[in-house]
């Protein structure tokens, strides 16, 4: 698919810049349309199942809402404080609506940025990316990709350790307090299983000519073609004209330290 072949590094610096460019909009308006555009890319030509999307995307919905919600209670005093809405007999003043919204809505929006990258970018290729296209040194790279390797393999040591615990007469923690005390005798075979496979993992990559040095080949090489650079042409350009479009009907601000 289309978004999932995209260089990771282009695809990165995308997000990045998107980011950035929306963190001096300071209006409801652009990010609106912004996440919906985002939401079509990710549902519609990535094809992320949109089961999975919604439940990573929930956490974020809840922090925007308490994000709104808090702004509404406690914003600033307005500056036109006659222009309000009544709300379940409360008078909110529009200003603060603007501004709860523009907050909880760039929430979303850094968010489904965020999502769209994770969802369609395997750590592996972006790694190697960085690597190829982004000079990151290997000693660091491949450092944090025996980390993320690691992580599966401590989650299957710690189920062998409870096994082992309870086949030694040891019972299930029930209260938070045994489940802490629990968790103290699971940490110290934990950190020595993670040295003895840190210590393999060295050997292994030494033994197979592992030295570091940035002038080396790798089996799967990463290029930067033309379909990269309109992804990131098209989602500036997208933002951009959403911009101009808030501009023109009068809703668009920058960001000026409201908060």
């Amino acid at each position: 698919m289309y978004i999932h072949n995209l260089n990771p590094s282009i695809k990165a610096i995308t997000i990045i810049l998107s980011v950035l460019l929306l963190t001096v909009v300071f209006d409801p308006i652009t990010p609106l349309l912004f996440i919906i555009w985002i939401w079509i890319i990710t549902l519609f030509v990535a094809k992320v199942n949109i089961k999975k999307f919604l439940l990573f995307l929930s956490p974020f919905l809840i922090f925007a809402f308490g994000m709104f919600w808090s702004n509404l209670a406690f914003g600033n005093e307005p500056t036109n404080p006659t222009e309000v809405v009544s709300f379940w007999g409360n008078n909110i003043p529009i200003e603060n609506i603007n501004t709860a919204l523009a907050l909880s809505l760039r929430i979303l929006a850094f968010a489904s940025l965020s999502l769209l990258f994770l969802l369609t970018t395997n750590i592996l290729h972006f790694i190697l990316s960085l690597m190829q296209q982004c000079k990151l040194p290997p000693k660091l790279a491949y450092g944090i990709l025996a980390g993320y390797r690691f992580l599966p393999m401590i989650k299957d040591e710690l189920g062998l350790i409870r096994s082992a615990h309870r086949v030694r007469g040891i019972n299930r923690a029930k209260t938070l307090k045994e489940k802490m005390h629990q968790y103290k005798r699971f940490i110290i075979p934990l950190l020595a299983s993670a040295i003895r496979k840190a210590e393999r993992t060295a050997i292994a990559m030494e033994s197979k000519g592992f030295t570091g040095s940035r002038d080396r080949t790798f089996y799967r090489q990463f290029t930067v073609t033309t379909k990269d650079w309109l992804f990131l042409v098209m989602m500036l350009s997208v933002l951009i004209t959403l911009i101009i479009f808030a501009w023109q009907i009068g809703y668009f601000r920058w960001y000026t330290g409201e908060i």
